[in-house]
Protein backbone atom coordinates (compact mmCIF):
# COMPACT_ATOMS: atom_id res chain seq x y z
CA UNK A 1 0.00 0.00 0.00
CA UNK A 2 2.81 2.42 0.90
CA UNK A 3 4.56 1.71 -2.41
CA UNK A 4 1.35 2.47 -4.32
CA UNK A 5 1.00 5.80 -2.52
CA UNK A 6 4.60 6.64 -3.44
CA UNK A 7 3.91 5.79 -7.09
CA UNK A 8 0.75 7.95 -7.07
CA UNK A 9 2.65 10.83 -5.47
CA UNK A 10 5.47 10.53 -8.02
CA UNK A 11 2.93 10.48 -10.84
CA UNK A 12 1.24 13.60 -9.47
CA UNK A 13 4.62 15.33 -9.22
CA UNK A 14 5.36 14.36 -12.81
CA UNK A 15 2.02 15.77 -13.97
CA UNK A 16 2.66 18.96 -12.02
CA UNK A 17 6.10 19.31 -13.60
CA UNK A 18 4.66 18.74 -17.06
CA UNK A 19 1.97 21.34 -16.41
CA UNK A 20 4.60 23.83 -15.28
CA UNK A 21 6.75 23.11 -18.32
CA UNK A 22 3.76 23.54 -20.61
CA UNK A 23 2.85 26.82 -18.93
CA UNK A 24 6.44 28.00 -19.37
CA UNK A 25 6.37 26.91 -23.01
CA UNK A 26 3.19 28.90 -23.65
CA UNK A 27 4.31 31.98 -21.70
CA UNK A 28 7.86 32.17 -23.02
CA UNK A 29 8.35 30.13 -26.20
CA UNK A 30 4.93 30.66 -27.76
CA UNK A 31 4.14 34.04 -26.23
CA UNK A 32 4.64 35.91 -29.50
CA UNK A 33 2.10 33.69 -31.26
CA UNK A 34 -0.58 34.50 -28.72
CA UNK A 35 0.41 38.14 -28.46
CA UNK A 36 -0.03 38.58 -32.22
CA UNK A 37 -3.34 36.75 -32.40
CA UNK A 38 -6.00 39.25 -33.61
CA UNK A 39 -8.46 37.83 -31.08
CA UNK A 40 -6.19 38.76 -28.18
CA UNK A 41 -7.00 42.28 -26.95
CA UNK A 42 -4.63 42.13 -24.00
CA UNK A 43 -1.82 43.63 -26.05
CA UNK A 44 -3.93 46.60 -27.12
CA UNK A 45 -5.25 47.08 -23.59
CA UNK A 46 -1.70 47.02 -22.22
CA UNK A 47 -0.45 49.33 -24.98
CA UNK A 48 -2.97 52.03 -24.14
CA UNK A 49 -2.98 51.48 -20.39
CA UNK A 50 -0.38 54.19 -19.80
CA UNK A 51 0.44 57.56 -21.35
CA UNK A 52 2.52 57.43 -24.51
CA UNK A 53 5.92 59.11 -24.49
CA UNK A 54 6.12 62.49 -26.18
CA UNK A 55 7.74 63.94 -29.29
CA UNK A 56 9.64 67.16 -28.62
CA UNK A 57 10.35 70.19 -30.79
CA UNK A 58 12.65 72.90 -29.49
CA UNK A 59 12.74 71.28 -26.06
CA UNK A 60 8.94 71.27 -25.66
CA UNK A 61 6.45 68.42 -26.23
CA UNK A 62 4.17 68.73 -29.24
CA UNK A 63 2.24 65.60 -28.27
CA UNK A 64 0.39 64.41 -25.19
CA UNK A 65 -1.95 61.71 -23.88
CA UNK A 66 -5.56 61.99 -22.68
CA UNK A 67 -7.14 59.64 -20.14
CA UNK A 68 -10.49 58.62 -21.65
CA UNK A 69 -11.47 56.19 -18.87
CA UNK A 70 -12.28 53.56 -21.51
CA UNK A 71 -10.80 50.09 -21.90
CA UNK A 72 -8.22 51.50 -24.32
CA UNK A 73 -7.50 54.13 -21.77
CA UNK A 74 -5.09 56.71 -23.21
CA UNK A 75 -5.53 58.49 -26.56
CA UNK A 76 -2.88 60.55 -28.34
CA UNK A 77 -3.21 64.34 -28.39
CA UNK A 78 -1.29 66.93 -30.44
CA UNK A 79 -0.32 70.57 -29.93
CA UNK A 80 -0.30 72.58 -33.16
CA UNK A 81 -1.20 69.34 -34.92
CA UNK A 82 -1.34 70.65 -38.52
CA UNK A 83 1.98 72.47 -38.09
CA UNK A 84 3.89 69.37 -36.98
CA UNK A 85 1.90 66.60 -38.70
CA UNK A 86 4.61 66.09 -41.41
CA UNK A 87 7.03 65.41 -38.54
CA UNK A 88 5.00 63.46 -35.98
CA UNK A 89 2.52 61.62 -38.19
CA UNK A 90 -0.43 60.12 -36.29
CA UNK A 91 -0.86 57.39 -33.67
CA UNK A 92 -4.35 55.93 -33.93
CA UNK A 93 -5.98 53.15 -31.92
CA UNK A 94 -7.64 51.99 -35.15
CA UNK A 95 -5.50 53.07 -38.11
CA UNK A 96 -2.01 52.45 -36.76
CA UNK A 97 0.76 55.03 -36.91
CA UNK A 98 2.92 56.94 -39.38
CA UNK A 99 6.17 58.94 -39.51
CA UNK A 100 7.90 59.41 -36.14
CA UNK A 101 4.94 57.92 -34.29
CA UNK A 102 5.66 54.76 -36.28
CA UNK A 103 9.44 54.63 -36.57
CA UNK A 104 9.97 55.58 -32.91
CA UNK A 105 7.04 53.57 -31.59
CA UNK A 106 9.09 51.30 -29.30
CA UNK A 107 10.64 54.30 -27.54
CA UNK A 108 7.32 56.15 -27.27
CA UNK A 109 5.32 53.10 -26.13
CA UNK A 110 7.95 52.02 -23.59
CA UNK A 111 8.66 48.66 -25.23
CA UNK A 112 12.21 49.40 -26.39
CA UNK A 113 14.95 47.44 -24.59
CA UNK A 114 16.90 50.71 -24.47
CA UNK A 115 14.50 51.91 -21.78
CA UNK A 116 15.00 48.93 -19.47
CA UNK A 117 18.21 48.24 -17.52
CA UNK A 118 17.29 44.51 -17.45
CA UNK A 119 15.38 43.78 -20.69
CA UNK A 120 15.13 40.00 -20.10
CA UNK A 121 13.62 40.52 -16.67
CA UNK A 122 11.08 42.87 -18.21
CA UNK A 123 10.10 40.20 -20.75
CA UNK A 124 9.43 37.74 -17.93
CA UNK A 125 7.48 40.08 -15.63
CA UNK A 126 5.68 41.89 -18.46
CA UNK A 127 6.01 45.03 -16.35
CA UNK A 128 5.47 48.02 -18.69
CA UNK A 129 8.16 50.68 -18.88
CA UNK A 130 7.07 54.34 -19.07
CA UNK A 131 7.20 55.71 -22.59
CA UNK A 132 10.39 57.49 -23.61
CA UNK A 133 10.84 60.85 -25.30
CA UNK A 134 11.89 61.59 -28.88
CA UNK A 135 13.62 64.93 -29.40
CA UNK A 136 13.57 66.17 -33.00
CA UNK A 137 15.98 68.43 -34.88
CA UNK A 138 13.15 70.76 -35.94
CA UNK A 139 13.64 74.46 -35.20
CA UNK A 140 10.21 75.88 -34.19
CA UNK A 141 10.64 79.37 -35.70
CA UNK A 142 11.69 77.93 -39.06
CA UNK A 143 8.84 75.42 -39.06
CA UNK A 144 6.36 78.22 -38.35
CA UNK A 145 7.87 80.48 -41.04
CA UNK A 146 7.55 77.72 -43.62
CA UNK A 147 3.99 76.86 -42.65
CA UNK A 148 2.81 80.47 -42.59
CA UNK A 149 4.63 81.20 -45.84
CA UNK A 150 2.83 78.43 -47.71
CA UNK A 151 -0.47 79.54 -46.21
CA UNK A 152 -3.39 77.91 -48.00
CA UNK A 153 -1.31 76.83 -51.01
CA UNK A 154 -0.46 73.25 -51.85
CA UNK A 155 3.25 72.74 -51.44
CA UNK A 156 6.12 71.79 -49.19
CA UNK A 157 9.28 73.10 -47.55
CA UNK A 158 12.37 71.23 -46.36
CA UNK A 159 15.28 72.90 -44.58
CA UNK A 160 18.61 71.31 -43.63
CA UNK A 161 21.67 72.33 -41.66
CA UNK A 162 24.43 71.75 -44.28
CA UNK A 163 27.22 70.95 -41.82
CA UNK A 164 25.32 68.13 -40.07
CA UNK A 165 22.29 67.07 -42.11
CA UNK A 166 19.86 68.02 -39.33
CA UNK A 167 16.39 68.68 -40.71
CA UNK A 168 15.40 72.09 -39.36
CA UNK A 169 11.96 72.39 -40.99
CA UNK A 170 9.66 69.91 -42.72
CA UNK A 171 6.30 71.29 -43.80
CA UNK A 172 3.57 70.01 -46.11
CA UNK A 173 0.36 71.89 -46.89
CA UNK A 174 -2.55 71.59 -46.76
CA UNK A 175 -2.14 69.71 -43.51
CA UNK A 176 -4.41 68.06 -40.95
CA UNK A 177 -4.75 67.53 -37.21
CA UNK A 178 -3.48 64.02 -36.31
CA UNK A 179 -5.51 64.12 -33.11
CA UNK A 180 -8.70 63.66 -35.15
CA UNK A 181 -7.66 60.05 -35.79
CA UNK A 182 -6.48 59.08 -32.29
CA UNK A 183 -9.64 57.44 -30.93
CA UNK A 184 -11.60 54.35 -31.91
CA UNK A 185 -15.12 55.74 -32.21
CA UNK A 186 -17.32 56.77 -35.09
CA UNK A 187 -15.97 60.33 -35.03
CA UNK A 188 -12.45 59.13 -35.83
CA UNK A 189 -13.85 56.94 -38.62
CA UNK A 190 -15.63 59.92 -40.18
CA UNK A 191 -12.49 62.05 -40.05
CA UNK A 192 -10.51 59.19 -41.61
CA UNK A 193 -12.94 58.92 -44.52
CA UNK A 194 -13.06 62.67 -45.04
CA UNK A 195 -9.29 63.15 -45.01
CA UNK A 196 -8.69 60.25 -47.39
CA UNK A 197 -11.36 61.47 -49.80
CA UNK A 198 -10.10 65.09 -49.89
CA UNK A 199 -8.82 66.13 -53.32
CA UNK A 200 -6.02 68.16 -51.70
CA UNK A 201 -4.60 65.03 -49.99
CA UNK A 202 -3.86 66.63 -46.60
CA UNK A 203 -2.35 63.41 -45.21
CA UNK A 204 0.21 63.19 -48.04
CA UNK A 205 3.61 64.29 -46.77
CA UNK A 206 4.65 66.27 -49.83
CA UNK A 207 8.06 67.10 -48.34
CA UNK A 208 9.33 63.50 -48.37
CA UNK A 209 6.75 61.30 -50.11
CA UNK A 210 5.79 63.35 -53.21
CA UNK A 211 8.10 63.80 -56.18
CA UNK A 212 7.83 66.70 -58.64
CA UNK A 213 9.65 67.70 -61.83
CA UNK A 214 12.27 70.09 -60.40
CA UNK A 215 12.46 72.28 -63.49
CA UNK A 216 15.25 74.82 -63.58
CA UNK A 217 16.24 74.14 -59.96
CA UNK A 218 17.86 70.99 -61.39
CA UNK A 219 20.27 73.17 -63.36
CA UNK A 220 22.47 73.19 -60.25
CA UNK A 221 23.06 69.46 -60.85
CA UNK A 222 23.70 69.99 -64.58
CA UNK A 223 26.15 72.80 -63.85
CA UNK A 224 27.98 70.59 -61.35
CA UNK A 225 28.23 67.79 -63.93
CA UNK A 226 29.54 70.17 -66.61
CA UNK A 227 32.16 71.65 -64.28
CA UNK A 228 33.29 68.31 -62.85
CA UNK A 229 33.52 66.75 -66.33
CA UNK A 230 35.56 69.67 -67.67
CA UNK A 231 32.95 70.52 -70.31
CA UNK A 232 32.96 74.00 -68.74
CA UNK A 233 36.34 75.39 -67.69
CA UNK A 234 35.49 79.09 -67.78
CA UNK A 235 32.08 80.22 -66.52
CA UNK A 236 32.38 83.45 -68.51
CA UNK A 237 33.22 81.83 -71.86
CA UNK A 238 30.56 81.37 -74.58
CA UNK A 239 28.95 77.93 -74.58
CA UNK A 240 28.19 77.63 -78.30
CA UNK A 241 24.50 77.14 -77.50
CA UNK A 242 21.95 78.19 -80.13
CA UNK A 243 18.64 79.89 -79.31
CA UNK A 244 16.31 78.21 -80.04
CA UNK A 245 17.93 74.80 -79.58
CA UNK A 246 16.62 71.94 -81.68
CA UNK A 247 16.45 68.80 -79.56
CA UNK A 248 18.78 66.18 -81.10
CA UNK A 249 17.07 63.83 -83.55
CA UNK A 250 13.80 65.81 -83.51
CA UNK A 251 12.18 68.81 -85.11
CA UNK A 252 11.25 70.22 -81.69
CA UNK A 253 12.75 73.61 -80.87
CA UNK A 254 13.46 74.53 -77.25
CA UNK A 255 13.31 78.23 -76.39
CA UNK A 256 13.80 80.55 -73.43
CA UNK A 257 11.72 82.92 -71.34
CA UNK A 258 14.51 85.52 -71.35
CA UNK A 259 16.68 87.19 -73.97
CA UNK A 260 20.43 86.93 -74.41
CA UNK A 261 20.70 83.14 -74.13
CA UNK A 262 22.21 82.50 -77.56
CA UNK A 263 25.79 81.34 -77.02
CA UNK A 264 25.55 82.64 -73.44
CA UNK A 265 28.16 81.93 -70.80
CA UNK A 266 27.38 79.57 -67.94
CA UNK A 267 27.31 82.56 -65.57
CA UNK A 268 24.66 84.37 -67.61
CA UNK A 269 22.70 81.19 -68.31
CA UNK A 270 22.63 80.25 -64.61
CA UNK A 271 21.71 83.75 -63.44
CA UNK A 272 18.85 84.10 -65.92
CA UNK A 273 17.97 80.41 -66.26
CA UNK A 274 18.55 79.80 -69.98
CA UNK A 275 16.96 76.47 -70.93
CA UNK A 276 18.84 76.17 -74.22
CA UNK A 277 22.28 76.43 -72.62
CA UNK A 278 21.62 73.76 -69.99
CA UNK A 279 19.86 71.37 -72.39
CA UNK A 280 22.86 71.67 -74.71
CA UNK A 281 25.28 71.21 -71.79
CA UNK A 282 23.52 68.04 -70.65
CA UNK A 283 23.97 66.49 -74.08
CA UNK A 284 27.62 67.55 -74.18
CA UNK A 285 28.27 66.07 -70.73
CA UNK A 286 26.65 62.80 -71.78
CA UNK A 287 24.20 60.43 -70.16
CA UNK A 288 26.75 58.53 -68.07
CA UNK A 289 28.30 61.59 -66.44
CA UNK A 290 24.93 63.30 -65.94
CA UNK A 291 23.41 60.20 -64.33
CA UNK A 292 26.50 59.70 -62.17
CA UNK A 293 26.40 63.28 -60.87
CA UNK A 294 22.65 63.05 -60.20
CA UNK A 295 23.17 59.83 -58.26
CA UNK A 296 25.93 61.38 -56.13
CA UNK A 297 23.46 64.13 -55.24
CA UNK A 298 20.99 61.43 -54.11
CA UNK A 299 18.86 60.74 -57.18
CA UNK A 300 18.07 57.07 -57.90
CA UNK A 301 19.16 56.21 -54.35
CA UNK A 302 16.65 53.87 -52.73
CA UNK A 303 16.26 53.30 -49.03
CA UNK A 304 16.83 56.84 -47.72
CA UNK A 305 15.23 57.16 -44.25
CA UNK A 306 15.11 60.15 -41.89
CA UNK A 307 14.04 57.74 -40.12
CA UNK A 308 10.73 57.63 -42.05
CA UNK A 309 11.19 56.37 -45.62
CA UNK A 310 11.71 59.01 -48.32
CA UNK A 311 10.41 58.57 -51.87
CA UNK A 312 13.14 57.95 -54.44
CA UNK A 313 13.98 60.91 -56.68
CA UNK A 314 14.51 59.94 -60.31
CA UNK A 315 16.94 60.68 -63.12
CA UNK A 316 16.60 58.19 -65.97
CA UNK A 317 19.69 56.17 -66.87
CA UNK A 318 18.42 55.09 -70.29
CA UNK A 319 17.49 57.97 -72.61
CA UNK A 320 18.11 59.32 -76.09
CA UNK A 321 19.79 62.69 -76.52
CA UNK A 322 16.53 64.64 -76.81
CA UNK A 323 15.27 63.14 -73.57
CA UNK A 324 18.63 63.82 -71.93
CA UNK A 325 18.42 67.46 -73.00
CA UNK A 326 15.01 67.84 -71.36
CA UNK A 327 16.10 65.90 -68.27
CA UNK A 328 19.05 68.27 -67.88
CA UNK A 329 16.63 71.16 -67.32
CA UNK A 330 14.58 69.17 -64.81
CA UNK A 331 11.86 68.01 -67.19
CA UNK A 332 10.99 64.75 -69.01
CA UNK A 333 11.04 62.01 -66.31
CA UNK A 334 13.28 63.82 -63.84
CA UNK A 335 11.50 64.08 -60.47
CA UNK A 336 12.55 65.00 -56.96
CA UNK A 337 11.17 65.35 -53.46
CA UNK A 338 11.55 68.74 -51.77
CA UNK A 339 13.91 67.06 -49.27
CA UNK A 340 16.09 65.87 -52.17
CA UNK A 341 16.32 69.40 -53.58
CA UNK A 342 17.20 70.73 -50.13
CA UNK A 343 20.00 68.14 -50.16
CA UNK A 344 21.19 69.58 -53.49
CA UNK A 345 21.40 73.09 -52.01
CA UNK A 346 22.98 71.71 -48.83
CA UNK A 347 25.72 69.89 -50.77
CA UNK A 348 26.64 73.09 -52.59
CA UNK A 349 26.71 75.00 -49.31
CA UNK A 350 28.90 72.35 -47.65
CA UNK A 351 31.58 72.27 -50.35
CA UNK A 352 30.21 69.17 -52.07
CA UNK A 353 29.91 67.10 -48.87
CA UNK A 354 26.43 65.57 -48.87
CA UNK A 355 25.30 64.84 -45.32
CA UNK A 356 22.66 62.24 -44.50
CA UNK A 357 19.49 64.11 -43.47
CA UNK A 358 18.03 63.11 -40.12
CA UNK A 359 15.10 64.15 -37.96
CA UNK A 360 15.72 62.60 -34.52
CA UNK A 361 18.26 64.47 -32.42
CA UNK A 362 18.14 62.05 -29.48
CA UNK A 363 15.88 59.69 -27.54
CA UNK A 364 15.60 59.68 -23.76
CA UNK A 365 13.79 57.68 -21.10
CA UNK A 366 10.94 59.18 -19.09
CA UNK A 367 13.36 60.81 -16.65
CA UNK A 368 15.30 62.52 -19.44
CA UNK A 369 18.40 60.30 -19.55
CA UNK A 370 19.68 59.83 -23.10
CA UNK A 371 19.33 56.28 -24.44
CA UNK A 372 20.06 56.96 -28.13
CA UNK A 373 22.11 59.72 -29.76
CA UNK A 374 22.32 59.66 -33.59
CA UNK A 375 25.52 61.12 -35.03
CA UNK A 376 25.87 63.20 -38.22
CA UNK A 377 27.36 61.25 -41.10
CA UNK A 378 28.41 62.00 -44.63
CA UNK A 379 26.72 60.12 -47.46
CA UNK A 380 29.42 60.97 -49.99
CA UNK A 381 31.42 63.75 -51.63
CA UNK A 382 28.90 64.66 -54.32
CA UNK A 383 31.28 66.75 -56.42
CA UNK A 384 34.60 68.55 -56.38
CA UNK A 385 35.03 71.26 -53.70
CA UNK A 386 36.30 73.62 -56.41
CA UNK A 387 33.07 73.02 -58.31
CA UNK A 388 31.11 73.80 -55.14
CA UNK A 389 32.91 77.15 -54.83
CA UNK A 390 31.90 78.08 -58.39
CA UNK A 391 28.31 76.97 -57.83
CA UNK A 392 28.07 79.04 -54.66
CA UNK A 393 29.29 82.08 -56.59
CA UNK A 394 26.72 81.49 -59.33
CA UNK A 395 23.89 80.95 -56.84
CA UNK A 396 24.77 84.22 -55.08
CA UNK A 397 24.50 86.05 -58.41
CA UNK A 398 21.02 84.57 -58.96
CA UNK A 399 19.89 86.27 -55.76
CA UNK A 400 21.86 89.50 -56.17
CA UNK A 401 21.25 90.10 -59.89
CA UNK A 402 18.98 87.49 -61.41
CA UNK A 403 15.71 85.61 -61.01
CA UNK A 404 16.02 85.04 -57.25
CA UNK A 405 16.16 88.62 -55.95
CA UNK A 406 13.07 88.07 -53.81
CA UNK A 407 15.21 85.84 -51.57
CA UNK A 408 17.79 88.50 -50.69
CA UNK A 409 18.34 89.10 -46.96
CA UNK A 410 20.13 92.29 -45.84
CA UNK A 411 23.29 91.51 -43.91
CA UNK A 412 23.47 87.91 -45.10
CA UNK A 413 25.00 86.00 -48.00
CA UNK A 414 22.27 84.10 -49.86
CA UNK A 415 22.59 81.79 -52.84
CA UNK A 416 19.64 80.39 -54.73
CA UNK A 417 18.16 78.93 -57.90
CA UNK A 418 14.65 79.38 -59.19
CA UNK A 419 12.67 76.76 -61.04
CA UNK A 420 9.38 76.62 -62.91
CA UNK A 421 8.48 73.04 -63.82
CA UNK A 422 5.93 72.20 -66.50
CA UNK A 423 3.70 69.17 -66.03
CA UNK A 424 0.47 67.62 -67.20
CA UNK A 425 -0.52 66.41 -70.66
CA UNK A 426 0.97 68.79 -73.21
CA UNK A 427 2.29 70.89 -70.30
CA UNK A 428 -1.21 72.25 -69.75
CA UNK A 429 -1.03 71.95 -65.96
CA UNK A 430 -0.14 74.93 -63.84
CA UNK A 431 3.67 74.95 -63.41
CA UNK A 432 5.23 74.05 -60.09
CA UNK A 433 7.24 76.89 -58.59
CA UNK A 434 10.59 75.93 -57.05
CA UNK A 435 13.26 77.75 -55.13
CA UNK A 436 16.32 76.13 -53.58
CA UNK A 437 18.77 78.17 -51.56
CA UNK A 438 21.27 78.47 -48.73
CA UNK A 439 22.13 81.35 -46.43
CA UNK A 440 24.90 82.33 -44.04
CA UNK A 441 25.52 85.33 -41.79
CA UNK A 442 27.81 87.87 -43.46
CA UNK A 443 30.42 87.40 -40.73
CA UNK A 444 30.42 83.58 -41.00
CA UNK A 445 32.30 81.28 -43.34
CA UNK A 446 29.74 78.47 -43.14
CA UNK A 447 26.13 78.50 -44.38
CA UNK A 448 23.64 77.99 -41.57
CA UNK A 449 20.72 76.61 -43.54
CA UNK A 450 19.74 75.15 -46.92
CA UNK A 451 16.13 75.29 -48.06
CA UNK A 452 13.91 73.89 -50.80
CA UNK A 453 10.40 75.21 -51.49
CA UNK A 454 7.85 73.93 -53.98
CA UNK A 455 4.45 75.55 -54.56
CA UNK A 456 1.70 73.86 -56.56
CA UNK A 457 -1.08 76.43 -56.32
CA UNK A 458 -3.94 75.45 -58.62
CA UNK A 459 -5.79 78.69 -57.85
CA UNK A 460 -3.03 80.99 -59.07
CA UNK A 461 -2.92 82.72 -62.42
CA UNK A 462 -0.44 80.90 -64.65
CA UNK A 463 1.63 84.02 -65.41
CA UNK A 464 2.04 84.72 -61.69
CA UNK A 465 3.64 81.37 -60.89
CA UNK A 466 7.43 81.38 -60.81
CA UNK A 467 10.12 80.18 -58.50
CA UNK A 468 11.27 83.74 -57.92
CA UNK A 469 7.76 85.10 -57.39
CA UNK A 470 5.99 82.34 -55.46
CA UNK A 471 8.64 80.23 -53.75
CA UNK A 472 11.57 82.59 -53.09
CA UNK A 473 9.76 84.76 -50.49
CA UNK A 474 8.87 81.62 -48.52
CA UNK A 475 12.48 80.45 -48.61
CA UNK A 476 13.61 83.90 -47.48
CA UNK A 477 11.31 83.79 -44.44
CA UNK A 478 12.60 80.35 -43.47
CA UNK A 479 16.23 81.41 -43.92
CA UNK A 480 15.67 84.58 -41.91
CA UNK A 481 14.32 82.52 -39.02
CA UNK A 482 17.37 80.29 -39.24
CA UNK A 483 19.80 83.20 -39.37
CA UNK A 484 18.23 84.83 -36.32
CA UNK A 485 18.95 81.64 -34.37
CA UNK A 486 22.47 81.34 -35.75
CA UNK A 487 23.21 85.04 -35.27
CA UNK A 488 22.18 84.83 -31.62
CA UNK A 489 25.02 82.40 -31.05
CA UNK A 490 22.63 79.54 -30.41
CA UNK A 491 23.23 75.96 -31.36
CA UNK A 492 20.77 73.85 -33.28
CA UNK A 493 19.20 71.25 -31.08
Amino acid sequence: MTRQIRWAAAFCLLLTALLLLNAARIQIVQSATYDDNPANRRQDIARYSQPRGDIYVGGRPVTGSEDTGEQLRYERTYKNGPLYAPVTGYASQVYGSTLLENTEDRILSGTSPLLSPLPFLGDLTREPQPGGRVHTTIEPAMQRAAYDGLGGKQGAVAAIEPSTGKILALVSTPSYDPGLLSGNGITAARHWSRLNAAASKPMLNRAIRQTYPPGSAFKVVTAAAALDAGVITDVDAPTNSPDPYRLPGTSTALGNEVKGCANASLRYAFTWSCNTVFAHLGVDVGLGAMAGTAQRFGFNTRGLRIPSPVATSNFDTSMDKAQLALSSIGQYDTTATPLQMAMVASAVAAGGDLKAPYLVDRATDASGDTVSLPQPRSLRQAFNPATAAVLRELMVEVVEKGTGRNAAIPGAVVGGKTGTAQHGFGNTGLPYAWFISWAQPADSAAPAVAVAVVVEDASAVRDDISGGGSAAPIARAVMEAGLVRAGAGGRWR
